[in-house]
């Protein structure tokens, strides 16, 4: 820690200057400087625990959607039984930098008819002056389904339908609307996400492990899901695809490739007519990217986005705010436990070859 010494005059050595008494004295005083974070950012809010942030630009303001992280009595496991969150907040702010609103609660599991517990990372859409936040939680049979709840501002709060989208099935929506007006929802988790328990949009329950159900190592791994939306944007208008992620040699990411395949947390966005399909690769903490010629791909590995965060999960989104470009981001700061974060964001760039800068979240 350094210290930094500052002389300043007593009232005795101002009166010696005035020539009205005795000779001028000194005295220390020690100042000392802060110790610099280690965190290249600051949380967004303090008030609450938050995580797994989806930021959009509505009516001019940038609203964020993230988790409501809470304490919990569920021993900790691999399929993350101990994030057991059970409502969400919206934020907002009017740029970037400036005061942050908590909204309050806008959508609460008792008010879900099919959901049962564990509302995990949500996301949000608005179409026609209305406002869509898409939610994963499990059903009554302990099964990840995607809700939709509707709202007329982007602050909610939101009302759920009654009913879970119909086909849907693990975890991490994500709605990315296209310049021609069409909507696409993005998704899936392994591990807890349950991803691997699905075949061909089927349930083919496996063993209880967060591996089980896991490819093979030389094989293709399990991809993230999508589907265009239907046009009232509370149901899929067709059937779950792949979204295949490739090498530079256009073969599939294989499931051992842990650095580089799909884990959780898709993100879509476009940047100079490319789409940029973003995502955690869960276990080795990177957020990574892909870019694709279309909203369905197929998309080429690229990089990563974001080196690990502090804490074991690592969850984002990106949005264009007045020209620039930032990622919303957590980790856990406040309190250094895996299931009790904070939301951060920080600006994105991207290179001139449309490639992104990577961040690094934490000081060297």
């Amino acid at each position: 820690m350094k210290k930094h010494f500052v002389k300043t005059f007593t009232t005795a050595a101002v009166i010696s200057f005035l020539g009205l008494s005795c000779s001028p004295k000194t005295e220390e005083k020690v100042v000392v400087a802060p110790e610099p974070s280690k965190y290249l950012n600051a949380p967004l809010v303090t008030e609450i625990f938050t995580a797994d942030p989806s930021a959009h630009v509505f009516e001019g303001k940038i609203y964020i959607y993230p988790s409501h992280d809470v304490e919990s009595e569920v021993v900790e496991d691999d399929m993350g039984a101990h994030f057991n969150m059970t409502d969400y907040h919206v934020f907002s702010m009017d740029k970037p930098g400036g005061q942050i609103t908590d909204h309050g609660k806008v959508l609460d599991v008792a008010d879900v008819p099919w959901a049962k517990r564990q509302m995990w990372a949500p996301d949000a859409a608005e179409k026609d002056g209305k406002f869509y936040l898409y939610f994963p939680a499990k059903d009554k049979d302990d099964i990840f389904r995607i809700g939709v709840a509707v709202a007329d501002n982007p602050a909610g709060p939101f009302k759920a339908e009654p009913e879970a989208i119909k086909g849907s099935y693990s975890m991490d929506p994500t709605v990315f609307k296209d310049e021609d007006g069409s909507y696409y929802l993005y998704f899936g988790g392994i591990w807890g996400g349950q991803l691997q328990q699905y075949r061909n949009n089927k349930h083919t329950p496996v063993g209880p492990g967060p591996t089980d159900g896991i490819p093979a190592k030389n094989e293709p791994s399990l991809m993230p899901k999508m589907a265009k939306l239907s046009s009232d944007m509370l149901q899929m208008a067709e059937a779950p695809k792949d979204v295949n992620i490739l090498d530079s040699l256009g073969n599939p990411i294989l499931a051992g490739d842990s650095v580089r395949r799909f884990f959780e947390a898709a993100w879509m966005h476009k940047y100079n007519g490319k789409y940029y399909f973003s995502y955690s690769t869960g276990d080795t903490h990177n957020i990574a990217y892909a870019i694709g010629d279309n909203p369905y791909g197929p998309f080429t590995y690229q990089g990563v986005v974001l080196n690990p965060v502090q804490g074991w999960t690592n969850h984002h989104s990106i949005v264009e705010f007045e020209g620039k470009w930032y990622i919303f981001y957590h980790d856990t700061e406040l309190t250094n436990k895996t299931h009790l974060r904070n939301i951060k964001m920080t600006e994105l760039v991207h290179n001139e070859d449309g490639t992104i800068q990577t961040i690094e979240p934490l000081r060297k």
